[in-house]
């Protein structure tokens, strides 16, 4: 957690942002495809490197409620609602990012799978671009040895925000489908080459994304 005082506004935002969240996605039909080699990985307490797309953030926090999930979450003012909630919904935290104080947030990243918890990055947050791949995750994929699991999202019915994100709130008794893709090995070669290898796990997230829109049920 960050060590900066929070104000009362932002505690009483995150308590009316729990209450709001727990009413509205107790309503949603929450479906999961492929979920086989996850499970398999946590059956044989193999943590992995989760990512997800900043905007499907709400529902995946949702659907992956204490499931021992460690996320990476921006020290920005939004992102202090986003802890808050996160971990009122059993998630463990590190505050930072790949790109802002990245040293002591792939520390932190590194020693929740050291412990044996999957942690959770949003590779194209905390500001953007909008569904671009950066390289923070996979350095953090390559220093642990984990594979890369990209998670994706589809609500039949939602409200998409005007954000750079395009944040999407799945409407009251949506249906919600959550896929996830192949396991990415670790990538390979120098840090500094990371970034040229990015189009690799770039395509699994568009795959997983696209098989959660593909199979998602009508209605």
């Amino acid at each position: 957690m960050s060590d900066a005082p929070v104000d009362w506004r932002t505690r009483w935002a995150a308590r009316v942002g729990v209450a709001l969240v727990w009413l509205l996605a107790r309503t949603w039909r929450v479906r999961y495809v492929n979920a086989g080699p996850l499970a398999e990985a946590r059956r044989r307490h193999e943590p992995v490197v989760i990512v997800i797309w900043h905007g499907q953030l709400l529902s995946q926090l949702w659907a992956h409620r204490r499931q021992n999930i460690s996320v990476l979450i921006s020290e920005h003012r939004d992102g202090e609602l986003i802890a808050r909630i996160a971990q009122a919904l059993g998630y463990r935290t590190v505050r930072g990012s790949t790109t802002r104080g990245a040293g002591r947030a792939l520390i932190g990243m590194g020693r929740e799978l050291e412990a044996g918890f999957d942690v959770g990055i949003t590779p194209d947050g905390p500001r953007g671009p909008y569904h671009s791949f950066a390289a923070g995750a996979l350095l953090v994929s390559q220093r642990s040895g984990r594979p890369v699991v990209p998670f994706g999202a589809h609500a039949s019915r939602a409200w998409q925000l005007k954000s750079w994100d395009r944040f999407t709130i799945p409407k009251p008794f949506a249906r919600v489908t959550i896929a996830y893709g192949d396991f990415v090995s670790p990538p390979e070669g120098s840090p500094r080459d990371l970034a040229a290898q990015t189009p690799r796990y770039q395509a699994a997230m568009d795959a997983a994304v696209a098989l959660a829109a593909g199979t998602a049920a009508p209605g």
